[in-house]
């Protein structure tokens, strides 16, 4: 077929494509869908889309198939890529003229030539440049404003890859044509002033159009290239009905964000410019000079443009000022220079007095719902902006700011005068962390329950945390009626009872009797139910053990957020996983009730998500509070889950899941190795082999440990399988695991699992098994680094005592910012009594095996065996066993 014919065919077809018609429209979009891997399609699109005679909705349609086949098939490397020979004709038919009447044709036309100069410019299109440049500077007006239009969509497209050689490439163009760019840009600038002063308003309109097309060019070049940049800032008053004023606004958006960008990119090469960039921002927007001239979104880029200045860190000296950079001297400098106290005053006055206040509009928005208020800010960027410059500007001279803040917060206070300044709440709450000083507390206790009698709503959700209101804190949780407002008030309190822990108890009868008709009713709105979540789980903290009363309510709620059938858990399960952990750590014993919950455990294993530590801790809550009861019901189905876990996990994972394991056989030696017995060949393996991975390493011998000190019998039936297994003879795999054990040692980090190691493998002794007597030395040098790391010098008797005994509970002494122990806490305690680790004295367990081992040989054959450790070694152990 030639190419008129297939001309002919493709427009009729895509003629088809535009009806409304299914019947017409869908056989020719299938058609089409075909023809996008022919040889020659995209250049008949070419010739359809360039013919300004033909409708504009077809060729729309042959634009967006060419833009599409770009990025399907313009790769060498693509599934039915075009052919060379087809591409450069393409490439030269895309350049040829610049005279696309439609403004929507027209932008797609630059964009599709950006497409192709991303994968192909400059290597294979060394042209593209010089030809748009040429055409830029034509005197024909559609035709410069369209070469323009495809000049920044490409330098766009080139400006956003990331590979070193292609920046490297970029910024080798951005130098050559710099230049010529900004030229461009004055030009168009000149010549809209021109024509705006003689309300010329049609022919500044086109020169507007071309001045902003200009600068967001330069504004893409400054990524890529140091360059000194600024502009003269002239003031023209142009009236709101001018067919202007929007594309002015938008240049001179533009001119910040050129500014901004070469802040963020280049700081260094912008020192020069600080000066000029602060006066220039500050005039406009805290002085009357900018009054009746800027608009909201300058505003919000000029406060921008004074915060990046404060807080880069290129302009901050180094702690030791002798390592100063010298242009980071030069730019703290001229801030220094710039920020002097009256204009840091007249900044802070004008944001607290002026920034903040809300406009009569939205007074009256407050008045009218007042609990919607806050997410109906008609100025929300820009409140936004003011308290975030106002916390920088803060952080920054605080000295300076402070008494001008306190002048001010309680001029206000005093008068109670809080109407327009409900912020004043917001900035003290930032401020307290920072500098307030404890004498002031009375003050602010005082102003603050002034304004919680106050009936305005939303004063009364910018409360600090005091105890004193909890009351009142109720009850306006009940009044409001908004979900968003319920949640903010759910937050504070929340916040109160995580502060003042334990003591909230006598408060709390009424909202433990009113969360359960709230949780009800909050069925379709999961966000709050999240903050309900988040209020329990502070709230069982604060009830400790008398959390029980709450189970009847608690555990669904627990049931229902972690079950992965259920909807709603996509929103409540991270929170339903805390609140599940805390109220187990802080249950005084076990219920079947709370015990059942754990069948939503396998399913939440399976998905491997970030909650599994979560998950983890859950688990190992669940053996410190009731091991038996625990293990005889899941133990099987949580072996299941961890075996599958550890197949495709991380290191780290693997850790996690082998101290849940370590953790089962310190609770309870004998039920835990039986029921995790599958686990254990894994373990025993790689030991053996030598996990390379420290960690993993440290872990292997913590759980082998138990078993080879608490459960010596199943120890050996574990040998005898691996034997079996390995086809070794016990003792040979006996000695390989003790000689690995010794080599690895360093590996161990925690004191208590380098003791757990010593009395492991002295539990080896007494012995008359050559292997084991084979490796009597390391079994010795084992045991005098667990001395070195646990003996200390007793301060009342002088004589050397192992540390890590525990003869007896004590119930701790806290102070006042002091959290109480959790019944978990105390759980650990009382089973740490009984673990070998704090129950049994390694310096007696020593000399104890010692003892016996000469005792079975003899004193000869003890002796021969002593003779085989190091004197070194020997000398220290005798002094830590006090023997001459």
């Amino acid at each position: 077929m030639n190419m008129d014919s297939a001309r002919s065919v493709v427009l009729q077809t895509l003629t088809q494509a535009t009806s409304q018609d299914t019947a017409v429209l869908k056989p020719a979009e299938e058609q089409l869908r075909q023809w996008e891997t022919q040889p020659g399609f995209y250049s008949v699109l070419l010739t359809i889309f360039n013919n300004h005679m033909l409708d504009v909705n077809v060729r729309w349609l042959a634009v967006l198939y060419f833009k599409n086949g770009i990025d399907r098939y313009w790769r060498r490397v693509a599934p039915h890529a075009l052919s060379e020979e087809e591409k450069t004709s393409l490439r030269a038919g895309l350049i040829t003229n610049f005279n696309e009447p439609v403004n929507q044709i027209a932008t797609q036309i630059a964009v599709l030539i950006a497409k192709v100069a991303r994968l192909d410019c400059p290597r294979q299109w060394p042209e593209l440049i010089p030809i748009l440049l040429e055409s830029v500077k034509g005197q024909d007006g559609l035709q410069q404003h369209r070469a323009l239009l495809t000049f920044y969509h490409v330098t766009k497209t080139l400006a956003s890859k990331r590979l070193a050689q292609d920046r490297r490439l970029f910024q080798d163009l951005a130098s050559g044509i710099y230049s010529f760019a900004c030229s461009l840009w004055s030009h168009h600038t000149d010549c809209f002033l021109q024509q705006i002063y003689a309300r010329d308003e049609a022919a500044a309109l086109g020169s507007l159009e071309r001045t902003l097309l200009s600068l967001k060019v330069l504004r893409k070049l400054t990524k890529g290239f140091h360059i000194f940049l600024f502009f003269l800032t002239k003031k023209y008053k142009i009236g709101a009905d001018s067919t202007c004023r929007e594309k002015l606004e938008k240049t001179i958006i533009l001119y910040t964000k050129v500014l901004l960008d070469f802040l963020e990119c280049h700081p260094c090469a912008f020192i020069p410019l600080i000066q000029r960039s602060l006066e220039f921002a500050v005039s406009y927007v805290f002085t009357p000079a900018g009054e009746g001239v800027t608009f909201e979104r300058f505003i919000v880029q000029c406060m921008n443009l004074i915060k990046m200045i404060v807080k880069n860190a290129a302009y901050k000296p180094a702690k030791n000022i002798d390592d100063s950079k010298p242009e980071s001297l030069e730019a703290h400098r001229i801030k220094t220079a710039f920020f002097t106290h009256p204009t840091l005053t007249e900044i802070g006055r004008r944001l607290v007095s002026h920034y903040f206040l809300l406009t009569e509009e939205e007074l009256a928005m407050w008045e009218e719902d007042p609990e919607s208020f806050g997410n109906t800010w008609q100025h929300f960027e820009l409140k936004i902006c003011t308290e975030v410059l106002f916390l920088d500007i803060f952080h920054n001279y605080s000295q300076t700011l402070t008494p001008v803040l306190l002048e001010m917060h309680f001029t206000i206070f005093t008068l109670n005068i809080h109407h327009r300044y409900f912020s004043i709440i917001w900035l003290i709450g930032q401020w307290i962390p920072v500098k307030f000083k404890s004498d002031l507390r009375p003050i602010l206790y005082k102003v603050i329950l002034n304004l919680m009698q106050d009936p305005d709503l939303v004063v009364k959700q910018f409360l600090p945390y005091l105890e004193s209101i909890f009351g009142l804190l109720f009850q306006l949780l009940q009044q409001v009626t908004e979900c968003d407002t319920k949640m903010q008030v759910l937050h504070v309190i929340s916040c109160v009872i995580e502060r003042v822990n334990i003591q909230i108890r006598p408060y709390v009868g009424c909202l433990v009797q009113y969360l359960p008709l709230l949780w009800k009713q909050s069925e379709e709105h999961n966000m709050l139910r999240c903050a309900i979540l988040t209020t329990l789980i502070h709230l069982v903290q604060g009830l400790g053990a008398e959390s029980k009363n709450l189970y009847p309510f608690l555990l669904p709620v627990i049931q229902l957020s972690t079950d992965v059938h259920q909807p709603p858990h996509v929103y409540l399960l991270e929170d339903g996983l805390e609140l599940w952990l805390v109220t187990l750590e802080n249950s005084p014993a076990i219920t079947p009730e709370l015990l059942r919950l754990f069948q939503n455990m396998s399913a939440l294993l399976e998905m491997s998500s970030e909650n599994l530590r979560t998950c983890f801790q859950i688990v190992n809550a669940y053996l410190y509070l009731s091991a038996s009861d625990f293990l005889q019901n899941y133990a099987e189905s949580l072996c299941r889950s961890f075996c599958d876990l550890l197949k495709d996990i991380t290191n780290e994972g693997q850790v996690q899941v082998l101290k849940v394991v370590e953790i089962a056989l310190k609770v309870s030696p004998i039920l835990g190795a039986h029921m995790f017995q599958s686990l254990l060949p894994a373990v025993f393996r790689g030991i053996v082999d030598g996990e390379r991975y420290p960690v993993v390493m440290s872990t292997y011998l913590g759980i082998m440990g138990r078993v080879m000190l608490q459960n010596s019998s199943f120890f050996s039936s574990l040998l005898g399988q691996m034997a079996s297994e390995s086809s070794q003879e016990m003792d040979q795999l006996l000695g390989s695991v003790i000689e690995m054990w010794v080599d690895r040692m360093d590996n161990i980090t925690q004191p208590e699992r380098r003791k757990l190691s010593s009395l492991a493998l002295l539990s080896l002794l007494p012995s008359d098994n050559n292997v084991i007597q084979d490796k009597f030395c390391g079994i010795i040098n084992v045991s005098v680094e667990a001395l070195h790391d646990i003996m200390t010098e007793d301060s009342e008797t002088g004589t050397l005592k192992d540390c890590m005994l525990m003869s007896h509970f004590e119930e701790p002494k806290l102070s006042d910012d002091e959290e109480p122990p959790t019944e978990q806490d105390k759980r650990k305690k009382l089973l740490a009594l009984e673990d070998p680790v704090h129950s049994v004295s390694l310096q007696q367990y020593v000399y104890e095996k010692l003892k016996a081992q000469q005792a079975l040989l003899g004193d000869q054959g003890f002796g021969v065996l002593m003779e085989s450790v190091d004197t070194e070694l020997v000398r220290q152990l005798q002094e830590f066993l006090q023997v001459t």
